[in-house]
């Protein structure tokens, strides 16, 4: 059995986290897995939507500590910082990339969990699962992007709470403060992921992947950079099929096929 599964259906690539004995934590080799499908996806001009999901009770519960205990793992080793390059690391990898990525978290997230589920752009909740940042309650810090999202998204003060204390959330606590877009049953979520990935891949993909582009620039620009970039990355749009297509669709009141040209 794969411990990380792949498909691509109907423009969207379901990447499944598939060790559902161990919680799905996360072993060494599923880290290089992980960038390998995910740069797949997001250069497969097939694939408009990224869906990132685990089987079983739990979406992620970390990184392996028993690999990490037995000396094996993800942190050991004298070689471990000589080696590491942050580059092709999953956290990297998924902030770089311009397709949509949302996160169906089938069940509870925690530590490096956590992170990959931030690090995704849109977050389905089942009501069971919760957010745990168990980071300080191991002796470490968010490591894969933590420190750098949550302040982002629920501002300074809120994130030091969580993270300082290492506290866990409730999927209705992740929805209250805008970690989660939605939470549904556990038996839903697959299914909502599905229909909000079907609903953004309808949309002209070269718009939707310059949008992420120009959000993801934007967190780190001025306000006037920011609109020369974005001027900048209409004008191709403004030559693209996908336009016109866009525009005809309009006119005729009809939906628009899209071919990402």
């Amino acid at each position: 059995m794969a411990a990380l599964e792949y498909v691509v259906s109907e423009h969207i690539a379901t990447i499944t986290l598939n060790r559902p004995e161990r919680m799905n934590t996360i072993s060494r080799e599923m880290l290089d897995e992980l960038c390998v499908v995910l740069t797949r996806a997001n250069e497969d001009a097939d694939v408009r939507v990224i869906v990132l999901t685990g089987t079983g009770r739990a979406f992620c519960a970390g990184l392996d500590l028993n690999e990490a205990a037995s000396g094996t793992g993800i942190g050991t080793g004298g070689s471990f910082a000589a080696t590491l390059d942050l580059r092709n690391t999953p956290p990297t990898v998924l902030h770089a990339i311009d397709k949509p990525v949302i996160c169906a978290l089938n069940g509870s997230a925690a530590g490096y969990g956590m992170d990959l589920a931030l690090g995704c752009d849109i977050r389905i909740m089942a009501q069971e699962a919760k957010l745990a940042a168990a980071f300080v309650k191991r002796g470490i810090v968010p490591e894969s992007g933590g420190t750098w999202f949550l302040p982002r998204m629920i501002g300074w003060a809120k994130a030091s709470e969580i993270i300082f204390t290492g506290r866990t959330l409730s999927a209705a606590e992740c929805l209250a403060e805008g970690l989660a877009n939605t939470v549904v049953p556990a038996g839903q979520v697959q299914a909502e992921a599905r229909r909000m990935a079907a609903e953004i891949a309808a949309n002209a993909p070269l718009a939707v992947t310059s949008a992420k582009r120009m959000m993801r620039m934007g967190l780190e620009e001025t306000f006037q950079t920011h609109v020369q970039h974005v001027y900048l990355q209409l004008l191709p749009l403004f030559a693209s099929q996908d336009f016109q297509e866009g525009i005809r669709s309009f006119l005729e009141k009809r939906p628009a096929q899209f071919t990402g040209s």
